[in-house]
């Protein structure tokens, strides 16, 4: 990859590095700055104070004090996919000279009922209702303080749906036992095109309740599908949620977040019109034609060395 940026890196207008703490995106923020092209750089939710004390702490200062500074100082844009991910950022004092704020985007299902008869793994049957977490199965995303929840949120199930590449699972599982709501919980492993787009369809809501989440893709996804979300305020998206009406925005302690979601859950015909408030939201705002002219204007701003960080809200 070296190699061939060296080669050919001087023939574009710009390079776009995504992610940070990484040889790949320093390589080519290196090589970008020798051969004069601007750069943009992403860093997808890894610049948080929070997440940095957690993990890795003294290697991830030394890696900034010695490479990230200057990969950001030298970029010509910070791109941010959320207001939260830019704030967190700036909590850690970097030289962040200009940076946008341009969320992800997604391809809108179709809403017809060709997913009606998809399986939807874990779910005994058409009429159970139950909770749906989609994502890694991972400490930040949340799920201990859901399990912690669920006794407080009487018949219904809760089904994840997603890979578990650290072993956390187990962790999870433990806890259940010993909230004594083992028994209503499916672990389905990840899900994808179709069968998640069921899922989706199927469940009373989709539950993302992450100590840390930059953006959280899911959360267009699940209300693309017309399915309504409940997030925690540490979720990127979590402004998206609060603007379109399509579900709400809860506090992580257990206690509340069971009590918040009850109350979500309460009323099917409100239920239903979050999803459909969801969907029509993230047609106008979120699909990829949109958020490509978005992206594309930032692009023509870092190259003219204009862009300015957006207010904040």
């Amino acid at each position: 990859m070296a190699a061939a940026l060296w080669q050919h890196v001087a023939s574009f207008d710009l390079v776009h590095t995504h992610s940070v703490f990484l040889w790949p995106t320093r390589a080519a923020a290196r090589i970008a700055r020798h051969r004069c092209v601007p750069y943009v750089l992403a860093p997808r939710g890894m610049l948080v104070q929070d997440l940095i004390r957690k993990k890795s702490l003294w290697a991830k200062r030394i890696w900034i004090a010695l490479i990230e500074r200057s990969n950001l100082a030298n970029a010509a844009m910070v791109h941010f996919t959320s207001r939260l991910e830019a704030e967190e950022a700036a909590e850690l004092d970097l030289p962040i000279r200009q940076s946008c704020i341009v969320p992800n985007g997604l391809d809108m299902p179709p809403m017809d009922d060709g997913y009606q008869g998809k399986p939807s793994a874990g779910v005994a049957s058409d009429e159970e209702p139950f909770l749906l977490f989609v994502g890694r199965i991972n400490w930040k995303k949340g799920l201990d303080r859901l399990i912690a929840a669920l006794p407080s949120i009487p018949n219904c199930r809760l089904v994840v749906a997603g890979n578990d590449e650290e072993r956390y699972q187990p962790t999870l599982e433990s806890l259940a036992v010993k909230t004594g709501v083992r028994e209503r919980i499916s672990f389905v492993g990840p899900v994808y095109g179709e069968h998640k787009t069921a899922l989706f369809r199927r469940a009373l809501m989709l539950v993302l309740p992450s100590y840390s989440e930059n953006f959280g893709n899911v959360v267009l996804e699940a209300m693309a599908a017309g399915c309504p979300v409940a997030v925690t305020p540490e979720v990127g998206a979590a402004d998206i949620v609060l603007e379109s009406g399509a579900g709400g925005v809860l506090d992580g302690d257990p206690a509340k977040l069971g009590a918040g979601i009850c109350g979500l859950i309460a009323d099917p015909q409100a239920l239903r019109r979050m999803g459909e408030r969801g969907r029509e939201f993230v047609a106008r705002h979120y699909t990829w034609d949109v958020v490509c002219l978005q992206m594309e204007e930032a692009y023509k701003q870092a190259i003219a060395g204009q862009v300015r960080l957006p207010a904040r809200g």
